[in-house]
């Protein structure tokens, strides 16, 4: 393996670089893919905009990935956890594959996908394969002592 003179390694990068036209590459000023979804502020107006947008690229998603529906159950939609999931990867699905992208996103966006598999298979459908059953939502109605919430929170408990 030969080694370079790091001036030489300049010098070559920059006889490559004064070739380029970045002036003729055709790049929008907007933002790449779409806006993402925070389900947790969407309004009444915005919401079956958004929720259609998600049902067809889940159905796609589902169909084209054979994810199983042991995975993603017919009724993805009820399960907070489930949708919150499907609609990163649907954000990173429209980002990865806008047409400002260099290249890189497809790939980027199965990198991704690798990574949350393991999350989808911990059964945020809560085990629906059989017809929904639904999951009794963490409750914080008389949960917490406020007499002790207020002592413990007046003390920083740095030490």
């Amino acid at each position: 393996m030969s080694r370079y003179d790091p001036e030489d390694v300049d010098a070559l990068l920059a006889q490559e670089l004064s070739g380029l036209n970045l002036s003729s590459r055709s790049v929008g000023s907007g933002m790449i893919g779409g806006a993402v979804t925070n389900w947790r502020e969407l309004t009444d107006s915005e919401a079956a905009e958004h929720w259609q947008a998600l049902r067809a690229w889940v159905e796609w998603f589902a169909t084209r990935y054979n994810i199983p529906v042991s995975v993603v159950p017919d009724c993805w939609w009820r399960h907070g956890p489930l949708v919150e999931e499907l609609s990163a990867l649907h954000a990173a699905h429209v980002a990865a594959f806008d047409p400002s992208d260099s290249g890189f996103g497809p790939i980027g966006w199965h990198e991704r996908l690798a990574i949350a598999i393991p999350r989808l298979n911990r059964s945020y459908g809560g085990g629906c394969n059989n017809g929904h059953k639904p999951t009794r939502p963490r409750s914080w109605v008389n949960a917490t002592d406020e007499q002790e919430w207020e002592a413990w929170t007046t003390q920083a408990h740095a030490g």
